[in-house]
């Protein structure tokens, strides 16, 4: 981690980030033009994640174990007019949703990550398989041969599960936050944080749980026993593993280990969301061109009247709703920093103050290899 402030001398290259933090604001500085940008993206996104939070908890409830789900994506409304739709890409990209389960899944952290390979759930996962694959010989013989594999198949389904109760709450909480805009009562970028802030807090104990129902018998995966809430097991790893680190983009980067474009440590990657670079790929399958079309089909008005007066209007739609979703995803991990912090931000105590910069300077700090994107969103 590079040298911070604290042992050094030197002023902190983000200086002027820690004092607003400091002061109960955020990454991104005040400006009309950033508060309409985050405004209208997050209001465009709650409507998206809302789309995906249902498709996510869709496979986990009803396509558990089906190893080749063709219709995972039509929420179990399979007809011609809809395939057609499909087809035509006349539909939310929820590729994007997957992106983002493989990610946390992959970086783990929290207590899912280490539930998940308890004893505890290896046999509830062995009795909900075993259930499942009843009627089914050549499966049952497969798992025989390789007992991990279906096991590995429920953990994915436990982090769509996941990922879907932690949209759900996200939804609501931009929903709401666009209504309040709509109303007046968000009139700067520190209220975005706020809001956000207070709604993570107020969600924090929000429990995290998972069963299935396999012909007419429920199973636990996840038991609400077992502790796992909303804070602490959904939002700081989803953080960590979509805001920070991520995944590098097939067909942008090789996967080959002897190329060397991947770091060999998984703690260094950095392909997360505040690191990424805006690219007009419009590629398939690649995460930012398939968010960028879901959140222009629930574009408000008021941001689309904005972006048609630079640049080349409308025709560069997915770059500019990029930003401005980068530039959103810099307050939402600013609420979730001032959330975390270890004393109120307007707290008189030194000692307090203190603890609370050595806090934020740990998160800046993480942000210095996206110094190039940092500073460009502090320009607006």
């Amino acid at each position: 981690m590079p040298t911070t402030s604290a042992t050094s001398n030197a002023p902190h290259p983000f200086e002027a980030i820690l004092q607003r933090l400091s002061q109960g604001d955020g990454l991104l500085p005040e400006s009309e033009i950033n508060l309409l940008e985050v405004m209208g993206i997050l209001e465009s996104y709650g409507h998206v994640i809302n789309d995906y939070q249902i498709n996510l908890r869709y496979i986990a409830d009803q396509q558990f174990l089906v190893l080749f789900p063709f219709y995972k994506y039509m929420n179990g409304d399979v007809s011609f007019k809809r395939l057609l739709k499909h087809w035509q890409h006349d539909r939310i990209n929820y590729e994007f949703s997957e992106y983002c389960m493989k990610a946390m899944m992959y970086h783990g952290g929290g207590g899912m990550d280490a539930y998940l390979d308890t004893p505890e759930f290896i046999e509830l996962a062995n009795r909900a398989i075993a259930a499942k694959t009843k009627n089914n010989p050549l499966i049952q013989g497969f798992n025989k041969i390789s007992s991990e594999f279906l096991l590995e198949q429920v953990r994915q389904m436990c982090y769509y599960r996941a990922l879907g109760q932690f949209w759900n709450i996200m939804a609501d909480m931009f929903l709401a936050l666009a209504d309040r805009y709509h109303r007046g009562e968000i009139k700067e970028i520190r209220d975005v944080i706020h809001h956000v802030k207070d709604g993570l807090v107020s969600a924090a104990a929000d429990p995290i749980y998972y069963s299935v129902e396999i012909n007419g018998e429920t199973y636990d995966l996840i038991p609400k026993s077992v502790g796992l809430t909303f804070l602490v097991d959904t939002a700081i790893p989803y953080v960590e593993a979509v805001f920070f680190r991520s995944l590098p983009f097939m067909g942008i980067l090789s996967y080959n280990a002897q190329a060397q474009q991947l770091p060999a440590e998984q703690g260094e990657f950095i392909y997360g969301a505040l690191y990424a670079d805006p690219i007009p790929a419009g590629s398939a399958g690649v995460p930012p061109s398939l968010l960028a079309r879901d959140l222009v089909r629930y574009m408000p008005e008021y941001l689309m009247a904005y972006y048609r007066t630079f640049s080349r209007g409308e025709s560069d739609l997915s770059v500019k709703s990029i930003v401005s979703f980068q530039k959103s995803m810099f307050c939402v991990t600013s609420a979730a920093i001032l959330g975390l912090a270890p004393h109120p931000f307007d707290s008189a105590d030194a000692k307090a103050q203190a603890e609370n910069r050595k806090h934020f300077e740990a998160w800046v700090d993480r942000l210095i290899n996206s110094r190039s994107r940092l500073e460009i969103v502090q320009t607006g």
